[in-house]
């Protein structure tokens, strides 16, 4: 269970990462969309596991793969951004949020199904 702090800083990094992550895919990877969806933070908040969403969903994986190879230069932009509020940077480890495809497919099923009877 996240404590108070873990979800304060969990916020705060989201935010930030947002827009650091917005910034680096408007230079590298025109026409795609990528945010972050949820940041979960260690109790020691050394590391942080950061989901994004992809749009559209065809680039996810060259997505994925411009985030792993931008890692440090996020961490070092999130680094100058948090340094008077948080001791050490967290290591970042980038994952693929896929609720959005999941729902997509589960309205795919219902559809096909056909509607469900009322209760």
């Amino acid at each position: 269970m996240e404590s108070t702090r873990q979800k304060k800083i969990a916020g705060v990094l989201q935010r930030d990462l947002g827009e650091i992550i917005d910034g680096v895919v408007r230079e590298h990877l025109r026409g795609a969309l990528i945010s972050v969806s949820e940041v979960r933070v260690t109790p020691d908040l050394a590391n942080a596991k950061v989901f994004v969403s992809v749009f559209p969903v065809a680039a996810k994986s060259d997505a994925m793969k411009l985030l792993s190879h931008q890692s440090a230069t996020i961490r070092h932009s999130l680094g100058t951004r948090i340094r008077h509020q948080m001791r050490i940077v967290p290591e970042l480890l980038f994952r693929l949020d896929e609720t959005l495809e999941n729902s997509e497919k589960l309205n795919r099923l219902l559809d096909e199904k056909g509607e469900l009877p009322e209760l």
